[in-house]
């Protein structure tokens, strides 16, 4: 007997909201959130469910019917597959009023802190090459993107000098440029 797929896809879901660790949110049909990977607050997207919980899903954006206007064009060419930088595709004015809503929503909601009125973020002149400290990892068998498996070609050089997957630990990127460090 086959497992029933729980995974589902839920159509022109509205994203209204920024989370932790770079995750949309949204909310679905039945009521329950829903945490997802590659969207922005404002789109209006498709999504293809990957966790089911009690309480929230987790999935992927697969179509997108409205792109939201706080949507910038990554610089990065390893955006979306290394995982470092979770709002490239984020107007930085936008990154930064969501990254303060988190901040005061965890010290009032887990922290049960009142808080005094508090200023708005002080954003750095510099958004990219800022870090001054990065740790890299190395591989022998660096990851495939998938334009390179499905183009066929015997690819020898196999080693990486880059960052893991994001939720894998054996899986490195190689990674050419970054616009972090």
């Amino acid at each position: 007997m086959s497992r029933r797929n729980k995974n589902k896809i839920f159509k022109e879901i509205e994203v209204t909201d920024a989370g932790a660790k770079g995750k949309a949110v949204a909310k679905s049909p039945d009521g329950r959130v829903i945490f997802i990977d590659n969207a922005v607050p404002g789109d209006i997207v498709d999504v293809q469910t990957t966790k089911r919980r009690r309480s929230f899903y987790q999935g992927t954006a697969v179509e997108f019917h409205t792109l939201s206007d706080k949507r910038t064009q990554p610089v990065c060419k390893h955006f979306g597959t290394c995982g470092g930088c979770k709002w490239q595709n984020m107007e930085y004015k936008f990154q930064l009023e969501y990254k303060q809503n988190e901040v005061e929503n965890n010290l009032r909601r887990l922290g049960k802190i009142e808080l005094p009125e508090i200023t708005p973020i002080q954003g750095s002149e510099k958004t990219y090459f800022y870090r001054n400290k990065m740790e890299f990892s190395f591989s022998d068998s660096r990851w495939l993107t998938q334009e390179e498996i499905q183009s066929g070609e015997n690819i020898e050089n196999r080693n990486a000098l880059g960052f893991h997957i994001p939720g894998t630990w054996d899986k490195i990127l190689d990674i050419e440029k970054c616009h972090l460090q």
